[in-house]
């Protein structure tokens, strides 16, 4: 496990940000540690309550720590990734031998659920992490036997704090919705009534209730547009990005847990035909599967639950199925048991799809590195810091830049220029709607880094020491605005006011000095 871990640390320190998400979150975080307000997240300097404020939390200690990089921000997520195969091997080894954990362990981490997923600046693998967490303590502890152990349930109630904290009401809801069916199924219902309800209850209020009662009250009206927009309208709702059919996740889990997927269903086809009539009260092994039938149960009920949770709402993302790879991992460790482990050249096997897998992800790897690059702002935040003072003004203009503010290590917000009234009426679900609604929250605010044409681009020009950032499809509209290019990068351009001069540390740079006026 050690060296997958530090094979995952290696691939996140070579990719740029990707974006919109790694951009947006990881620069929530940035701006946490730099602005020293820890309680609101805020999005180019707007409170932005999309999700609570866990991720960011963790960003902004790491940042300060290890330096604003997007391997400071990946460290956060892959640790949740390794939370994430740490539990599944202890709960592997608890109930099905060292051998069984093993494997598993092997499966999950070599594969582009943790490879790829566990390096991913959002706030997915964070809540798999502590949902797989809830759901393997409280069955410890209601698997110990007829009253529930006590110090493995409030660690679960632990764990959906900190779900919540991380990413809303899913963090309890689908770990309660996947015990809740399991217990009924196997007829150990009557266990919930034993738990330490009123320890467990105070212990996940202290954790998850502060953060929610101190931002409404800062910001009132936080928690409706958290919990009744972001979240229930979302989940109901249709009109917003990323809309799939029903079987989207089916495709998607076979991918995150590739090659290792094929196995599970196997063992999951045996064990039913095994079991088919046969569903006795047994804790005890099946002869033919490593697992106690109440785990097999559970791993496939959690997927099951997970995947039919997910697949009702229209607006659907690969990463929010990555809650059933531990329980998919573990059946598959099983299915190789069964139909692999006595053939001569298991291990040779084993080895190879290993092998495969990390080819397959070292090449989408670089793909995606290389995507990210073009379509990201670093190389003009690169010249930005160099030429601009600290307090200059930059404005963006034709979209959001998410990662110049990260890149640039700016200390102040972007001016964004857009036609905001127009937009309020017609603007669908993107980054126009969560920029003005986060500006709902702050208006006056707002109403300085929100600004609209013609007024906000003659402020600028007559400007000694503005900056603009501006999309490559408006090249033509600076030059006829007056604005001259200094640097012109992949996808975003920089322009200076006519006035603007660089910064003193920066004249002498060859190029520099020609490019600006």
């Amino acid at each position: 496990m050690g060296s997958l871990f530090a094979l995952l640390l290696v691939l996140a320190a070579l990719r740029p940000l990707a974006l919109p998400d790694e951009g947006r979150y990881g620069e929530i975080g940035r701006w946490m540690a730099v602005s020293g307000d820890w309680l609101i997240p805020r999005l180019n300097g707007l409170p932005f309550f999309h999700k609570p404020p866990l991720l960011y939390w963790l960003e902004a200690a790491s940042v300060t720590v290890f330096g604003a990089t997007p391997w400071a921000l990946r460290l956060v997520v892959a640790l949740h990734a390794a939370l994430m195969l740490v539990a599944l091997f202890l709960a592997a080894r608890a109930w099905g031998g060292e051998r069984l954990a093993r494997r598993a362990a092997l499966m999950l981490g070599c594969s582009p659920a943790f490879l790829l997923g566990g390096q991913y600046v959002n706030h997915d693998t964070l809540v798999a992490a502590w949902i797989g967490v809830a759901i393997w303590c409280f069955a410890a502890s209601f698997l110990h036997g007829e009253k529930p152990h006590a110090g493995w349930a409030l660690a679960g109630f632990a764990a959906c704090a900190l779900g919540v904290l991380g990413k809303g009401l899913i963090g309890v809801a689908l770990p309660g919705l996947v015990l809740l069916i399991w217990l009924l199924w196997t007829r150990q219902l009557r266990k919930v009534w034993r738990l330490p309800w009123l320890r467990g209850l105070l212990l996940f209020a202290a954790i998850a209730v502060p953060w929610f009662v101190l931002a409404e009250r800062r910001f009132p009206g936080m928690s409706t547009y958290l919990f009744g927009v972001q979240q229930f309208t979302r989940y109901v709702g249709s009109g917003f990005n990323n809309a799939w059919p029903w079987w989207f996740y089916l495709p998607c889990m076979a991918l995150l847990l590739f090659p290792w997927v094929f196995f599970a269903l196997a063992e999951g086809v045996a064990q039913a035909r095994l079991r088919a009539g046969q569903w006795v009260q047994s804790a005890a092994p099946s002869p033919a599967s490593p697992l106690p039938r109440q785990v097999w149960l559970l791993c496939w009920i959690w997927i099951a639950a997970i995947l039919a949770f997910f697949s009702i709402p229209q607006s659907k993302l690969i990463g929010y199925i990555l809650p059933v790879m531990p329980p998919l991992a573990l059946l598959a460790a099983a299915g190789w048991g069964r139909w692999m482990e006595s053939r001569r050249a298991a291990g040779a096997w084993l080895a190879a799809l290993a092998a495969l897998t990390l080819v397959a992800v070292g090449v989408t790897h670089a793909v995606a590195g290389r995507d990210a690059g073009r379509s990201g702002s670093r190389d003009i935040a690169q010249v930005l810091t160099c030429a601009a003072a600290p307090d200059d003004p930059v404005y963006a203009v034709g979209g959001f830049p998410y990662d110049l503010p990260f890149h640039a290590r700016m200390t102040h917000p972007l001016i964004v220029v857009q036609s905001w009234a127009r937009l309020r009426e017609t603007a669908g679900d993107g980054w126009l709607r969560e920029v003005f609604e986060a500006g709902d929250f702050e208006p006056a605010l707002a109403a300085r880094v929100l600004q609209s044409p013609p007024a906000a681009l003659d402020a600028a020009r007559a400007a000694p020491n503005a900056w603009i950032v501006a999309h490559q499809e408006k090249a033509a509209a600076m030059k006829r605005e007056g604005f001259h290019l200094v640097a012109q990068g992949g996808r975003w351009a920089l322009y200076a006011s006519p006035l603007a001069m660089p910064h003193a540390d920066c004249a002498s740079r060859e190029g520099l000095r020609d490019a600006l006026p």
